[in-house]
């Protein structure tokens, strides 16, 4: 018998509705099968896309999905991770965290950015400055120093100029020094002298904004320093601290218009004053040779 006769003799004496209904039946499911077999390709493209991905792309694509997480320690772990790969593609997309409703995250994306170029990070920085987070502006005003971007040096004046905080003052004197730009030094050596035609108050500048705005003199090496440290040095009024950090700066600047200072402190009742004095003048020292 043929397979045509079979086919005939099975549908043989059903009735036109049952026949009507199969057909139908068959009919709709084409459409499902199309679909499932063009689901099944686009999940092959996908998979062949990722197979592409170079090792550092996959990694970053990982922690950008952990980004999206509602648990604080899993996105400020994506963070780290992305700034441990050390490469712009993961600071890029850790740019977005900065701004996390969660002030830690806020802070952790503001250290994973730091393989972009300055041109980059510094405008993505910049406007963090102004954070409510006492906190968060602090670590903002530490990242820009991470840049070394001198496109960083006025906003970061304008911190050590205007904030109310001494923590967020201090590393805005200490990131200045980092990036080690001369166009700082203005701004450095009036909060070390306390004049500023900005300031309506003339309470003294906490000793920790001195004595990091010495240091930071101290890594710019300008010779337009020397002056202000030398007053920082000779008055006894200041702290131990703040007259060592002068004496300090004064020897890696090297200015020989320095010795007579560090000379007389070099008999100072505080040691370490006098242990820095030494330093400096065996520095000046070798500066002539």
């Amino acid at each position: 018998m043929s397979k045509l006769s079979t086919f005939q003799g099975q549908w043989h004496g059903r009735p036109a509705g049952e026949l009507r209904a199969s057909c139908e039946v068959r009919i709709q499911t084409a459409p499902v099968l199309a679909f499932l077999i063009s689901l099944l390709a686009s999940g092959c493209a996908f998979s062949q896309a990722a197979n592409q991905l170079t090792p550092v792309q996959q990694k970053i694509a990982q922690q950008k999905q952990r980004l999206t997480s509602d648990n604080v320690e899993q996105r400020r772990d994506a963070l780290m991770q992305l700034g441990a790969i050390k490469h712009p593609e993961a600071s890029r997309a850790a740019a977005t965290g900065l701004n996390d409703p969660d002030p830690i995250v806020r802070v952790t994306a503001a250290h994973a950015i730091t393989s972009l170029p300055g041109s980059e990070a510094v405008p993505l920085l910049v406007p963090q400055l102004k954070d409510k987070s006492e906190f968060v502006r602090r670590e903002m005003a530490s990242a820009l120093g991470e840049t070394r971007s001198r496109s960083a040096v006025q906003p970061l004046t304008e911190v050590l100029a205007s904030d109310k905080e001494v923590s967020v003052r201090t590393a805005a004197a200490v990131a200045l020094g980092e990036i080690g730009d001369e166009a700082a030094v203005p701004a450095l050596a009036r909060t070390i002298s306390g004049v500023s035609p900005a300031k309506k108050s003339k309470k003294r500048e906490d000793d920790f904004v001195v004595r990091s705005a010495a240091q930071s003199l101290g890594k710019i090496r300008s010779r337009a320093g020397v002056e202000v440290l030398l007053a920082a040095l000779t008055d006894e009024t200041n702290s131990p601290d703040v007259r060592r950090a002068a004496a300090e700066a004064l020897g890696l600047i090297g200015d020989p218009s320095a010795t007579t200072a560090l000379q007389k402190s070099v008999s100072a009742s505080d040691p370490y004053l006098s242990a820095a004095a030494k330093e400096a003048l065996r520095r000046l020292r070798l500066a002539k040779n």
